[in-house]
């Protein structure tokens, strides 16, 4: 008997089907909520308290554009109230593309014969995160496809690799994984490397259209073993895990209520919700035919992310490189805290790629190619903290630990020190000098925000053994 079969057979209490079409069906064909009802549901979220499904189903509900207005306002304020003008910064690095499913929306589906197969080895894999490290990078989600070959024991040799890769000054301090569901065996193994949050997304919540999605007979068509990863990786010690759907599938309200659900989920049986949320939308992607019938509009998006900030404030939100520069820019207000910069999805793409995509070797079409330099100087005009921080995880402020630091507000204690720990580091290593420049200058006005005391004199002292001692990886 597999590890699949075992945690089947012994665990089937826990592989539960805790999605309710119906009932979320249900909440979106309600009536129109009352102006007041609408307040009440942004007020409760102002005081950071995660909302229920109903309530979200109230924000959905309220299309009136004043409403939607201040549903927008509030994220804003929300955002800053829990994350300050922070933005985390990562990189994706695709490992292999070689897949068993055969997933409508994917350009890696193994009916693709357009699709160049690859796996890294490690002399590659090696190299791209060389390249990565040189450009500044200090986070990553190591990408695998779907197969037999891509074991846990594959994916933690694959994480042992990306840490051991030093240039310069240069290091990754975290990486992520976005890999198949695992049974409890397989999450152990992964863990034992040192990974940082575990991410799998449902792709859609709804049961119809999955299975219309995922052919039967393939290994991703098991919605419930799918819907319960996260349980399993939970109950294996790992207490960071990103949820994800797939926008353009199905109806984007009822997306937003299965993610809701999903995250009520985990908080209520594990005692601590996902770390991270993402919600792209479908892109081109070669050998992918697919109708317009779910699009999500941009304006449409800019709700999405306003309503999932308001439904659950301590979970980050990411925001990826497939949107266009322009709305990313755009939206980063309504309540996003983790965006990726500088980022190639082809495999080998940090080094061999060039300037120009190339379809046959991506997963999808992005929308925003912009050199991570790039990416960081226009945060910095903008008001934001670009952050490379880890010291959470590296201290064991994860899981229920986490949330005892976060809900309290003490998390901001440490979080804009470290961040802008990372963002001189950047600058004194890898930063153009117009970057440079522009980043000191913010890092000098967030400084004289802090209240004075010992800790605004230790983040001066660590600043200044930064940028002129060469100290590196300082953090509380």
């Amino acid at each position: 008997m597999n590890g699949r079969e075992r945690d089947a057979q012994c665990l089937d209490e826990k592989m539960t089907d805790f999605i309710n079409d119906r009932r979320i069906a249900g909440l979106l064909e309600m009536a129109r909520p009352a102006a007041t009802r609408v307040r009440e549901v942004i007020a409760k979220s102002l005081e950071k308290q995660p909302l229920q499904v109903e309530e979200t189903a109230v924000l959905l509900k309220a299309e009136a554009p004043e409403l939607v207005e201040e549903i927008f306002a509030a994220a804003r304020r929300l955002k800053r109230d829990v994350y300050g003008n922070r933005i985390v910064l990562f990189a994706p690095l695709y490992v292999g593309n070689e897949c068993v499913n055969d997933c409508a929306y994917c350009g890696f589906k193994r009916s693709n014969r357009e699709a160049l197969r690859r796996t890294l080895d490690d002399a590659e894999l090696r190299r791209q995160v060389e390249a990565l490290e040189k450009r500044g990078h200090k986070r990553l989600i190591l990408v695998f496809g779907e197969h037999p070959r891509y074991t846990p024991e594959f994916i933690a040799r694959s994480v042992r690799l990306c840490y051991a890769v030093k240039v310069g000054r240069g290091e990754i301090r975290r990486v992520n994984i976005n890999a198949a569901p695992m049974d409890h065996d397989g999450f152990r193994t992964i863990k034992e490397a040192g990974i940082g949050t575990y991410q799998v997304f449902q792709e859609t919540y709804h049961h119809e259209i999955y299975a219309r999605m995922h052919p039967r007979l393939t290994p991703k068509s098991d919605y419930l073993w799918r819907l319960n990863a996260m349980g399993r990786a939970q109950e294996a010690g790992i207490d960071d895990v990103g949820l994800g759907a797939l926008f353009g599938l199905y109806d984007w309200r009822f997306e937003v209520l299965g993610l809701v659900t999903h995250a009520r989920r985990l908080q209520e049986r594990y005692g601590v919700g996902p770390h991270t949320i993402s919600f792209p939308r479908l892109r081109p992607a070669l050998g992918v035919r697919l109708n317009n019938e779910w699009a999500v509009s941009d304006y449409d998006f800019k709700r999405v992310i306003a309503i999932l900030r308001l439904s659950v404030p301590y979970t980050g939100l990411i925001l990826t490189a497939r949107e266009e520069a322009r709305l990313r820019r755009e939206v980063m207000e309504f309540g996003v805290s983790q965006i990726d910069a500088g980022s190639r999805i082809e495999l080998g793409g940090y080094t061999e790629a060039g300037d120009a995509q190339q379809m046959e070797r991506e997963q999808f079409e992005l929308g925003d190619i912009r050199s991570l330099d790039a990416v960081m100087r226009e945060l910095i005009a903008d008001g934001y903290i670009p952050s490379f921080c880890t010291a959470c995880y590296r201290v064991g402020r994860t899981g229920k630990l986490f949330m005892e630091y976060a809900i309290p507000g003490f998390i901001q204690r440490y979080c804009t020190p470290n961040a802008l720990s990372t963002l001189m580091e950047y600058l004194s290593d890898y930063a153009s000098p117009e970057t440079r420049a522009a980043g000191e200058n913010l890092i000098a006005k967030e400084v004289a925000k802090l209240p004075a005391g010992d800790r605004k004199d230790q983040l001066q002292d660590r600043l200044n053994q930064i940028k002129h001692a060469g100290a590196r990886d300082l953090y509380e």
